[in-house]
């Protein structure tokens, strides 16, 4: 009897266990389809994480693209002096800043890069076309500087016409390469201005008019900074 209960309370522990374990494993197998439906309906909201060099470099870009507009050059400022001789312009050829602004610039950048005094550029123009940018001699000469088409093509850009000697930029950057070469053939300043205006009287009345025009504007730049 001992022997035969021994044997029988193994043999009916097993068999209550087995449906508890089957229980639990059809629990488990429905959890874990709960979860992969939810995973796919959902999943797609779950956030995609970007490794940190890409957004660095996103960062970048988009920095870069708005601290740079494309196209959108930089405004040039006048110095103190330009701005003086720009105030007396103004009230003795009676011509509006918007106008002479431009103007002013160009003499300023282009003098600074070919070492020219940016004062004497605007000099010329002020005794050659009294700052008119439309100004046009008998001779054909053209624009703020008077430069003559037929003589200097070669300096304007490949394919511009005879209009490009009326743009005030175009004309100012002509004129300071005729003047130095004026400047370089004649070995001097005062030669050089009778040469550009093409005139050969030996007491240089052209050169004088530009150099006491220079000086009025010298003395406005003085006045200006000053006061």
């Amino acid at each position: 009897m001992s022997a035969t209960i021994a044997l029988k309370y193994p043999m009916a522990r097993t068999t209550s266990v087995a449906p508890s374990l089957v229980q639990h494993s059809l629990m488990i197998t429905a959890l874990f389809i709960v979860l992969g439906i939810i995973n796919i309906f959902f999943g797609s909201t779950q956030p995609v994480e970007i490794p940190e060099s890409t957004m660095t470099d996103l960062s970048v870009s988009v920095e870069s693209h708005e601290s740079t507009p494309a196209d959108e050059p930089e405004p040039l400022i006048l110095s103190p002096r330009m701005q003086g001789a720009l105030d007396y312009v103004i009230r003795r050829y009676r011509v509006s800043p918007e106008a002479l602004v431009p103007v002013f610039e160009e003499a300023q950048l282009i003098g600074k890069e070919r070492r020219i005094d940016p004062l004497l550029i605007v000099a010329i123009i002020g005794i050659e076309s009294g700052f008119d940018q439309f100004a046009e001699s008998s001779m054909g000469a053209r624009g703020l500087m008077q430069v003559i088409p037929r003589f200097h093509r070669d300096k304007v850009p490949d394919g511009a016409g005879d209009g490009a000697f009326l743009d005030p930029r175009i004309n100012i950057r002509v004129g300071v390469y005729v003047l130095e070469e004026a400047i370089r053939r004649r070995g001097g300043l005062v030669a050089g201005l009778q040469y550009y205006a093409g005139s050969s009287e030996p007491e240089g009345i052209y050169a004088s008019k530009v150099l006491a025009e220079k000086e009025r504007l010298e003395q406005a730049a003085r006045r200006s900074a000053a006061a």
